[in-house]
């Protein structure tokens, strides 16, 4: 049982002034706090006052990582109640300044766990005092290599991980006592950073090969063993190591990697969406898919896997995708081809002018893409003549430019629109507002990464899944697909980030189903809607510090 000005700085037990008299005298806090019990109702009330007084959206951010280390109910009290406001703040595109300023603003570690590379030996030891004695379910771990936009952080990317773990919470519940953000500290490429004097990571450059890989494999039988119902969220590593770590583990564990899965299950919802709007099938489309790096990877396979799953040859589901990088056109004979995109490359012989192919235009005047998505992080890439031309050729294209922040899109929502007129079925990595087109109003859908994991995390956990399968992916995209009315015109390809907390809901049901489906649930599950119930945390007050030892 913690005590006096212990109580009051552990954040998952402190109330501040809400500790009833009978609590200050229980816990040797008379005295330490204004006599005024407060409720929590009105320490948000007070706490979102304080908030609005911030006159930038950096300072927003750190009031609000105030509270987080001070008060986790009041923060997610507090964030339940602006969701739609707070995300941006907590995470994209704010959490980027905080990332770059990450040595300068350093306060406290919220409760993370720092891995170094060159310490293997104390990793067991590192997350046993980072958890505390907590039950953790959920561990989001990166080395911060390929922060998308922005690239190599190193130990600042440990803001992604925390981040990621306050929308879990925020939009599915998942209980803040049971995560644990994870930063593996490999050294950084990024010469700013060992040059800045206080930054706060390893001073030498990226570790790879055995020795990285070894650490990997220690760091997962470590946390698996001392956490063994434990969800492995991989985030942010880069291309060499990505899908590597991936494809060795998936089998093995329950985990999944956000950037190589999360987006394509988000993605295959959104085509899903946009396919319910033109009535036609996921067979019968050309899909280009513009960065072949981990995300445009990831969500090819997600659409194949999909396609292969509707009755059509893995081989000739494979002529339907086209990768484009900064070589152009991905063919056999490219160099310096990733694992994987070898898969997804083509033949020079199916070209008349393949030597030619050389930039996304020339390459979609050759194939006339149906569905074409962004992943490059460069902007404009979408022209309005290739868009011109991707609309002369299909009736209701997909677009969906998913680079972020604003400053990196391939193109704005309101200019595919214009150059389709009004044809086009888009979702966007960034919020976008409203289109008024010709008197119709055209909703954007998010394609947000946020839409899909904290449900899939949620039901994963409530199902007691054992691995993370192609099937409960596929079955998670259907069900955040339908979500949306696609009968009224202008309507959105993907449900909005205001009703997070509602589709999150149906999202960890229909998870939790697959996993029972299959038989991959550890433990008995009676109902599925009970379990994910009963799984979920809310933010309210109660007496967690009587049942501390």
């Amino acid at each position: 049982m913690l005590k006096g000005a212990n109580l009051l700085n552990n954040p998952f037990l402190n109330k501040g002034t809400a500790f009833t008299k009978e609590e200050r005298e229980k816990y040797g806090l008379t005295g330490m706090l204004p006599a005024t019990v407060q409720t929590l109702e009105q320490q948000a009330v007070q706490a979102y006052g304080q908030y609005l007084s911030k006159p930038s959206d950096l300072e927003k951010r750190i009031f609000l990582m105030n509270v987080f280390n001070t008060n986790r109910t009041l923060f997610y009290k507090l964030m339940g109640q602006h969701l739609v406001e707070f995300m941006p703040i907590v995470y994209d595109p704010v959490v980027a300044d905080s990332i770059e300023q990450y040595n300068e603003l350093f306060l406290k570690p919220q409760d993370a766990a720092f891995l170094s590379i060159d310490d293997p030996d104390s990793i067991e030891v590192a997350l046993k005092n980072a958890a505390d004695g907590r039950d953790i379910r959920l561990i989001v771990v990166t080395d911060a290599e390929g922060i998308l936009g922005m690239g190599d952080w190193g130990v600042n990317g440990v803001d992604i991980a925390i981040g990621k773990l306050m929308v879990y919470t925020a939009a599915a519940g998942i209980n803040p006592n049971q995560v644990l953000p994870v930063s593996i500290d490999a050294g950084t490429n990024n010469q700013t950073l060992i040059d800045n004097p206080l930054y706060l990571g390893n001073r030498h450059e990226r570790i790879y090969g055995e020795q990285y890989d070894a650490f990997i494999e220690k760091f997962v039988n470590v946390s698996t063993t001392l956490f063994p119902e434990l969800l492995l969220h991989w985030e942010d590593f880069g291309r060499g190591n990505a899908a590597h770590i991936l494809e060795r583990y998936q089998d093995k564990i329950t985990t999944f990697n956000d950037d190589i899965q999360g987006t394509g299950i988000v993605v295959l919802a959104g085509v899903l969406g946009g396919l319910n709007i033109s009535q036609e099938e996921l067979k019968d489309q050309t899909i280009l898919t513009y960065g072949a790096g981990t995300a445009g990877v990831g969500i090819a396979n997600i659409l194949l896997d999909e396609m292969v799953r509707s009755g059509i040859p893995e081989a000739e589901a494979r002529t339907h995708f086209y990768q484009v990088d900064k070589q152009g056109l991905l063919f056999e004979d490219t160099a310096d081809l990733t694992p994987g995109q070898k898969p997804f490359v083509r033949k020079r012989s199916e070209f008349a002018n393949a030597e030619e192919l050389t930039n996304l235009e020339a390459v979609v005047k050759a194939i006339h893409p149906t569905i074409m998505i962004g992943t490059s992080t460069q902007p404009g890439a979408f022209t309005e003549e290739i868009v011109k031309e991707i609309a002369a050729h299909t009736a209701r294209p997909i677009i969906m430019p998913l680079s972020n922040p604003t400053k990196l899109a391939e193109a704005t929502a309101a200019d595919l629109i214009k150059w389709t007129d009004g044809k086009a079925l888009i979702g966007t990595g960034i919020p976008a507002d409203d289109v008024e087109y010709n008197g119709v109003t055209y909703q954007i859908g998010q394609a947000n990464n946020a839409l899909m994991y904290p449900g899939l995390g949620l039901g994963l956990i409530a199902s007691t899944a054992t691995r993370v399968t192609g099937q409960t992916i596929s079955d998670a995209s259907h069900a955040l697909g339908g979500i949306v009315d696609v009968t009224k015109p202008g309507a959105s390809i993907l449900p909005p980030v205001s009703k997070i907390n509602e589709f999150s809901q149906t999202i960890a049901e229909t998870v939790a189903a697959s996993v029972v489906k299959q038989g991959l649930n550890r433990e008995t599950i009676g109902s599925v809607k009970e379990a994910v119930e009963q799984a979920k945390w809310y933010p309210v007050y109660g007496d967690e510090n009587a049942n501390q030892v």
